[in-house]
């Protein structure tokens, strides 16, 4: 395998896609080692969701993440720091090549592959509609004052939006990140849309209150 480059990995139970940001608290003593080396060196780490294991301690990550950026640091105590990264290239773990005292991956870039075809454009038809119709129930059913941002309607934009914005499983999110272009992230979105938005109905019925007794149609 060629163009393979040293990265710091951090496992973490997230998924950190390009162009997101993330606030981290970083306290682990490896861990403020390696943020402390990468601002030093002002060169990216790696963010990994975690496959087995817990953040302190022993973690095995999956094999896609994404590089992550340092855009701001604040010293809060001698031990404990908050840092606030983008997402930048994807990459995929060839080989862990150290453990101790933190991980360190031979990676490869994964960029994502973004060509746009006629079925691409239909899928984007349908999951924005679906995009917009979960997230604004969702912010009813929370009672908030949330609001949300025009959806992107350019694929590349709308597959990472969605992913970062729709609170799915991790693995989900996971599997999203290791689609190996637009179409398949916004493909296999699609489904998952369709399949929360039944989800979501479905709650809202079990949700609502009964119909008091004799009622057998609707006033509507």
């Amino acid at each position: 395998m060629t163009d393979l480059r040293e990265l710091p990995l951090f496992p973490l139970n997230t998924v950190l896609f390009p162009g997101m940001t993330l606030p981290l608290h970083i306290f682990e003593p490896r861990y403020r080692l390696m943020i402390g080396r990468c601002l030093q060196l002002k060169r990216p780490f790696g963010v990994v969701l975690i496959r087995e294991g817990l953040e302190v301690g022993g973690a095995a990550p999956y094999s896609v993440g994404t590089e992550a950026r340092i855009t701001r640091s604040e010293q809060i105590s001698p031990d404990r720091m908050l840092i606030e990264v983008v997402g930048n290239m994807r990459f995929r773990i060839a080989h862990i090549k150290q453990e101790s005292p933190y991980l360190i991956g031979l990676v490869q870039d994964y960029p994502v592959r973004d060509t746009e075809t006629r079925t691409t454009r239909a899928i984007i038809k349908r999951i924005i509609p679906r995009v917009r119709t979960y997230l604004d129930t969702l912010v009813r059913a929370m009672e908030t004052d949330l609001e949300i941002s025009d959806i992107p309607e350019e694929g590349r934009a709308l597959a990472i939006f969605t992913a970062v914005m729709v609170p799915l499983p991790l693995e989900d999110k996971q599997q999203i990140l290791e689609m190996p272009g637009v179409h398949e992230m916004l493909e296999y979105e699609d489904s998952l849309m369709r399949r929360e938005l039944m989800l979501l109905n479905y709650m809202r019925v079990r949700q609502a209150p009964a119909e008091p007794p004799g009622t057998l149609f609707s006033v509507n």
